[in-house]
């Protein structure tokens, strides 16, 4: 399972706004560039996460957008759902799909089960705050890195 662009450039565009929470908004030029992402697809994939109650957009001369809640309240689940839909290997584990008629003899579908279930966890525990916190460490270890000759 591999996420689309609109995952992967989501997850990036909400990551700039959480850098920023509590500190005004910002305009999706100053997104794009600060991620290196075209401009003209964050346009389309932020109505979907406005549409979906994670941000906030503010117009006028200061406008732009903003997380609609702090970081530590919106996981990377959160934003993958929304512009991706469910994370599933296989159509017949996801709620809204109609039962397959082999379902209750089916020795794979335990097994798309867990994997579906694995993956929700994992992207349901990680919140924008922990990724700023892990970007923190990051720097923290290159400053501190020393080098051998």
């Amino acid at each position: 399972m591999i996420l689309s662009t609109k995952g992967r450039y989501g997850l990036k565009m909400m990551f700039e706004l959480a850098k920023k929470y509590g500190n005004g908004t910002m305009s999706l030029k100053d997104i794009a560039k600060n991620q290196e992402l075209s401009e003209t697809y964050l346009e389309q994939l932020i109505s979907h996460l406005r549409k979906a109650g994670l941000v906030n957009s503010i117009r006028g001369a200061q406008g732009g957008y903003e997380l609609s809640r702090a970081p530590v309240d919106i996981t990377v689940g959160d934003i993958i759902r929304t512009l991706e839909g469910p994370l599933a290997p296989s159509d017949c584990v996801v709620d809204n799909e109609p039962e397959c008629a082999k379902a209750g003899g089916c020795v794979t579908r335990p097994i798309w089960e867990k994997i579906m279930d694995s993956i929700n966890s994992v992207i349901d525990s990680i919140t924008l705050q922990d990724m700023i916190n892990d970007l923190q460490k990051l720097n923290d270890h290159k400053e501190g890195e020393s080098y051998c000759e």
